[in-house]
C-alpha cells in the first residue's frame, strides 16, 4: 500500500515537471521569438505594412518561429497578385518576408474592372487598380473575359509578343501607360500625351526601346507621336511630329 501510494506520488511529481517544464519551454518560444523587426521584398502591389498584416494576422502571428513554419514556399491563393510568400529568421525577433508576386504580362479594361494576364493569356486577376509597370493592351479583340481562363483571340502569338514587350520595358526601367497594337501589325506605345510608333519588326524592337530613356524624358509636357517605325544600324533618325 505504502509502495504503490509512493510510486504514484513520483509519477505524479514526474508529470507535474514535465507539465511545468513544457509551459516554460512554451513560454520561452513565446516571448524570445516574439517579432520586432521585419523585412519584406519583392513586393510591388502591396506596401510593406500591408504585406505584414496578410502574414502576421491571427493566432500567433506575431511568432516567427511559427510563421517561417507557416509559410514556408507557401502557394497564396487569397490575396490577389501575389503567388507564394516565404518567411525567413533572420534572428529570433526579426524576419525577412519575400513575396513573390505573379508574372503578369498586361491587362485589359473590361466592364470597369481591370483584367490581368500572364504569359500564356489567362486572366489570373480582377481589379478596380492599375498596377504601376503591367501596360494596358488595346487594338485586340477578345471573345471572352473570364478569370482564370485565356484570353481567346485569333493571333495565338500574340501573348508572347506582349510578354516580350513588357520584358523590354522593365529592363530599360520604363514605364508606359498603355501599348497599342495596329491590325497591320504595328505596335505604338503610350507615354501620357506621347505616342511612339515602333513599327511592326520586332527583330530591331529592343534596339528602338533601349532608347526611349533618352527620348522620352525631353519629351515630358508635350503631345504628339514620336516616330521609331525606321530603324538604322548606323543610326536612326527619328522624328517627333506635335499634335
Amino acid at each position: 500500500m505504502y509502495r504503490r501510494k509512493k510510486s504514484f506520488i513520483i509519477k505524479l511529481f514526474i508529470f507535474l515537471m514535465l507539465m511545468l517544464l513544457s509551459a516554460g519551454v512554451v513560454y520561452y518560444l513565446l516571448e524570445a521569438y516574439r517579432v520586432e523587426n521585419v523585412y519584406v521584398e519583392g513586393n510591388v502591389h502591396y506596401t510593406q505594412e500591408e504585406i505584414e498584416g496578410f502574414v502576421m494576422s491571427g493566432r500567433l502571428g506575431d511568432n516567427s518561429l511559427y510563421l517561417s513554419l507557416k509559410y514556408k514556399n507557401k502557394d497564396i491563393t487569397d490575396i490577389p497578385f501575389v503567388d507564394v510568400m516565404n518567411v525567413d529568421i533572420l534572428s529570433p525577433d526579426t524576419i525577412k518576408i519575400t513575396v513573390y508576386e505573379k508574372a503578369l504580362a498586361g491587362y485589359v479594361a473590361y466592364m470597369d474592372s481591370y483584367m490581368y494576364f500572364d504569359k500564356d493569356g489567362y486572366v489570373v486577376e480582377c481589379s478596380d487598380v492599375k498596377t504601376v509597370g503591367v501596360p494596358q493592351i488595346t487594338g485586340l479583340s477578345f471573345e471572352q473575359v473570364v478569370l482564370g481562363e485565356q484570353l481567346i483571340t485569333d493571333d495565338t502569338e500574340i501573348f508572347n509578343r506582349i510578354l516580350n514587350i513588357t520584358k523590354l520595358l522593365n529592363k530599360y526601367e520604363i514605364v508606359s501607360d498603355k501599348i497599342y497594337f495596329h491590325s497591320n501589325g504595328e505596335l505604338t506605345i503610350y507615354f501620357g500625351s506621347v505616342k511612339v510608333n515602333l513599327g511592326d519588326d520586332d527583330k530591331t524592337l529592343e534596339d528602338k526601346i533601349m532608347l526611349l530613356p533618352v527620348f522620352i524624358p525631353d519629351l515630358e509636357g508635350k503631345s504628339g507621336t514620336l516616330q521609331m517605325e525606321n530603324y538604322d544600324e548606323n543610326g536612326g533618325k527619328y522624328t517627333f511630329k506635335p499634335d
